[in-house]
């Protein structure tokens, strides 16, 4: 694997035109919104869940860590398919598992054929998260940065409006079915892939191999960039799950079960201004080492905020952290495409991936564990207080000054 950028790759047409360009820009922010529009869709009908499918509260945790468990497994997997029918290919494939399985979920006559589904669904999900870093090093490799700023600015938002509009707008207009509330959510993931399918850019991979080896597709491990990589994306999703899953906990403990929505409201809607000011600024901060240190630094002190303060500081606190810690996400995003030559960014993203994710489930599991074992709340965030810090000391090793405009990928 190649540790550093490699040059643009000329044997794909490029999005030359002003209407090719916005529909590539549409088609990439279609795809991130639907990296979680189904997934997201689950916490606001559970309650509808409970009632109809007497689903025990682990049967409930089961059901929601699923996809991220396909996240660390299945990204692998996506690599494979990628270097056997091309980028394209497999995006489209997991389009279809995406929007199939996320639509079948409203079939569901037991809970488990739900679990099949969601299985089935975030399989979906985890064979697109690969494919689309090298999607955006094709289409835009002097703008990668913006380009990567486009579709988690979708991911951010889709998963926000599935979390937020699923009880006071999609219920009513689906007669308060939670069944058809899923398949009113994969309607979307089925537009983006006619889009995809129809009007997006293609891309050269006819000429993909009939048969491949490993080289191809399997990451590879000895690699120190794609640990590192793992390292500091990992820290990122576990600073945002782990804090998700304990600050109600932790606020019930304080006394301040009041801060609770507003609190969880604000760390995931601060989340938006940050991927808005991306596509402005991520292509002059991605290759820049001193951005990862100050925003790491940032995650860490608000860290310390929510635990040394209260009232309204702590909803303020968890808002910086949301901002800052979404901001270093979408940087994270965009550097398997930077730092890896044009054949190797899909078995970089799926090494990084698979990493990743299994660092942010092993780490909500320890810190559960180390909160039942010590029965002091401050413990549910030590843990990603470390992983703040390890931020700015991973960054410095993974990200290098880009080179001069026109060399390269470095023209965002």
């Amino acid at each position: 694997m190649d540790d550093m950028r490699g040059t643009v790759n000329n044997e794909n047409p490029l999005p030359s035109s002003a209407g090719q360009q916005l529909i590539a820009f549409v088609a990439l922010w279609l795809c991130g919104a639907s990296l979680r529009m189904t997934i997201l869709v689950i916490p606001p009908i559970l309650p509808l869940l409970h009632t109809d499918l007497h689903l025990s509260e682990s049967e409930i945790g089961l059901l929601s860590s699923l996809p991220t468990l396909l996240f660390s497994i299945a990204a692998v997997p996506g690599a494979l398919l990628i270097a056997r029918f091309g980028i394209r290919s497999t995006l489209i494939l997991g389009l279809v598992l995406t929007a199939f399985a996320g639509a079948a979920r409203g079939a569901i006559v037991n809970a488990g054929y739900l679990y099949a589904m969601t299985v089935v669904m975030g399989a979906g999900v985890s064979i697109m998260q690969p494919a689309l870093p090298p999607l955006v090093r094709t289409w835009f490799p002097r703008r990668v940065g913006l380009a990567t700023a486009v579709y988690t600015n979708g991911l951010l938002l889709g998963e926000m409006f599935a979390a937020a509009l699923t009880i006071p707008l999609v219920l009513p207009l689906v007669s308060n079915s939670w069944r058809l509330s899923m398949v009113a959510w994969s309607i979307p993931v089925f537009l983006t892939i006619l889009l995809v399918v129809f009007g997006a850019p293609r891309i050269a991979e006819d000429r993909k191999k009939k048969t491949v080896s490993s080289a191809d597709w399997w990451p590879d491990w000895r690699q120190p960039l794609v640990w590192r990589l793992g390292l500091l994306f990992g820290s990122v999703n576990a600073i945002y799950f782990v804090a998700n899953a304990f600050l109600p906990d932790y606020l019930t403990a304080a006394g301040r079960g009041d801060l609770i929505s507003i609190a969880l409201t604000s760390i995931n809607v601060a989340q938006v201004p940050a991927s808005l000011l991306m596509l402005v600024f991520a292509g002059r901060l991605v290759s820049r080492p001193s951005a990862y240190v100050a925003l790491g630094m940032l995650n860490f002190v608000s860290i310390i905020g929510i635990l040394c303060t209260k009232g309204v500081w702590v909803v303020i606190f968890t808002g910086v952290l949301g901002f800052a810690n979404a901001i270093i996400m979408i940087l994270g995003l965009a550097l398997p495409s930077v730092l890896s030559a044009p054949h190797d960014v899909h078995r970089t993203a799926a090494a990084m991936f698979t990493i990743s994710y299994s660092l942010a489930m092993l780490l909500s599991v320890f810190t559960g564990f180390l909160w039942d074992s010590t029965h002091l709340p401050i413990t549910a965030f030590l843990p990603i207080a470390v992983c703040a810090l390890l931020v700015p000391l991973v960054a410095p090793s993974v990200v290098k000054p880009m080179p001069e405009a026109g060399k390269g990928v470095a023209s965002f």
